[in-house]
């Protein structure tokens, strides 16, 4: 019996990211549409000159910490989906797409670190 790879009878081989992938880009992009829409109201509702002062008192308190975080976690995912696709489609040598992926994800963890000290700093 030969192994048929077209029709209903293909062999489907790969990741399957499409639809979590998808999925991961919107829902990540409403979280920070949704964040950024929270500071321009807070930027626009303030009176006074912008300063250090005012953006330490919207991010002191704890429920805004809680959304910078899940905003960091957020770019995060969605900057790690786009570049992973980016990778897999434009980079076909094995070894040169997992070295930058990996790159890719150490420098992702950089700056979540570097944002999180920047966030609990305050």
């Amino acid at each position: 019996m030969s192994s048929v790879n077209y029709g209903t009878k293909r062999i489907v081989t790969g990741a399957h990211y499409g639809a979590r992938d998808w999925l991961v880009q919107r829902a990540s992009a409403v979280v920070i549409i949704a964040f950024t829409a929270i500071i321009l109201a807070q930027l626009l509702l303030t009176k006074g000159p912008i300063g250090y002062e005012l953006w330490a008192g919207i991010f002191a308190p704890q429920w805004m910490k809680f959304i910078t975080a899940s905003v960091i976690v957020s770019v995060l995912w969605h900057a790690w989906v786009g570049v992973r696709n980016v990778w897999m489609d434009y980079v076909p040598a094995a070894g040169l797409r997992f070295t930058l992926q990996s790159l890719t994800v150490v420098w992702l963890v950089g700056c979540a670190a570097w944002g999180f000290e920047v966030l609990w700093r305050i």
